[in-house]
């Protein structure tokens, strides 16, 4: 047994996908530039470096619940969001950019001018953005979609309750 606790034969060299040199790992604090905002820094992180070519990669543990972190963070801070902030907490959200434009009755230009930053984001699109990242919404269907100066009908169902909760009514329709 090795000092830390595991076996020589347990232990996997990494290579290189570039030149196919071993490459040697440390824990680092890593600048995340892939999730596409500049400011993130995760600390203590795996990173495995070429020193032959220096190309290098980082084990990053627990995705979804950083990535939750991260856009809880961009929903608390202070002032206006970027126009990254804005595509990372849409896409966070599980938004295609044609969904998101869908679900807050703009275009999809509009969407997408926003993240180029050709356009500032509205407040009431950033509010509703936070909004959805604190009450902890994820997609899991796209609304449905609705025209353009489409009649507004009431919404009728019928409900009972049932195991102690409500829920609509046995062939209701």
């Amino acid at each position: 047994m090795e000092p830390g606790g595991f076996e020589l034969e347990d232990c996997q060299v990494r290579k290189c996908l570039q030149c196919g040199s071993d490459m040697t790992t440390a824990k680092e604090n890593y600048l995340y530039r892939e999730c596409g905002l500049e400011g993130i820094t995760l600390m203590g992180v795996e990173v495995h470096r070429c020193g032959k070519c220096g190309e290098h990669e980082a084990s990053i543990q627990k995705i979804q619940e950083l990535h939750r972190s991260i856009a809880e963070g961009v929903g608390r801070k202070a002032g206006a969001l970027t126009h990254e902030e804005m595509r990372f907490v849409r896409k966070y959200l599980g938004f295609s950019g044609a969904a998101f434009a869908a679900f807050a009755g703009v275009a999809p230009e509009t969407v997408s001018r926003w993240e180029t930053g050709k356009n500032a984001v509205p407040v009431a699109i950033e509010r509703l953005l936070r909004s959805l990242v604190q009450s902890g919404f994820r997609v899991e269907k796209y609304a449905p979609k609705v025209k353009a100066n489409a009649k507004a009908v009431p919404f009728r169902v019928k409900l009972a309750v049932r195991g102690g909760k409500w829920g609509e009514a046995a062939g209701a329709a």
